[in-house]
């Protein structure tokens, strides 16, 4: 069973983390660049963006307004700590202003730093050695239930609980490394 949503989150470090050519044009593609350690190249990151607005692909950058005005992205992905306010984003109406939270005070952060959307981790277990708490599948319905915002769920989501993703009430879900390691997700939404 495949889990359709309206819209799908991929956070890439680089531009080489995937491949815009497999996309078809749909409005519900999401990149998240969230890039720590390499720097890329101006020029080749516009170019790419342009790329991302032809296929109606919503570019992200990850905590760097200047970045975010230097290559024209669709707005600015705050991450959960990340606890600086925007005052000049929030009110312009050209960039998006996007977040992510892993409990009930980032959550509540988030949406006063005027986030629009926030993806709330983690879903399911991952692999990291320090990260092995999560919610499951019945405490984030009860989570979007109860907060009544747009939430979409990010972390764990794998092969083997992929098909469970069509349960879940939000209208999408994020990926980060998985959609680097594994052709599976390749295959399905692209």
């Amino acid at each position: 069973m495949i889990a359709f949503k309206k819209k799908y989150f991929f956070i890439i470090e680089t531009i080489n983390d995937i491949d815009l050519k497999k996309f078809k044009k749909f409005n519900k593609f999401n990149i998240i660049y969230r890039n720590k350690n390499y720097l890329e190249n101006i020029d080749k990151l516009k170019k790419f963006v342009q790329l991302c607005r032809s296929k109606h692909i919503s570019f992200f950058v990850a905590n760097n307004v200047s970045l975010v005005k230097m290559i024209n992205a669709n707005g600015l992905y705050i991450s959960s700590h990340n606890t600086k306010i925007y005052h000049y984003l929030l009110n312009n109406k050209k960039y998006k202003l996007i977040g992510s939270a892993h409990n009930l005070s980032e959550f509540n952060f988030k949406k006063r730093q005027g986030c629009s959307e926030i993806l709330f981790s983690r879903i399911f277990k991952t692999d990291y050695k320090n990260k092995k708490d999560y919610l499951g599948l019945i405490k984030f319905n009860l989570l979007i239930k109860n907060f009544g915002f747009k939430l979409t769920p990010l972390g764990g989501i794998k092969k083997d609980n992929f098909r469970i993703m069509s349960n879940v009430n939000s209208n999408g879900f994020a990926l980060s490394g998985q959609i680097k390691r594994d052709n599976y997700f390749n295959k399905i939404l692209y």
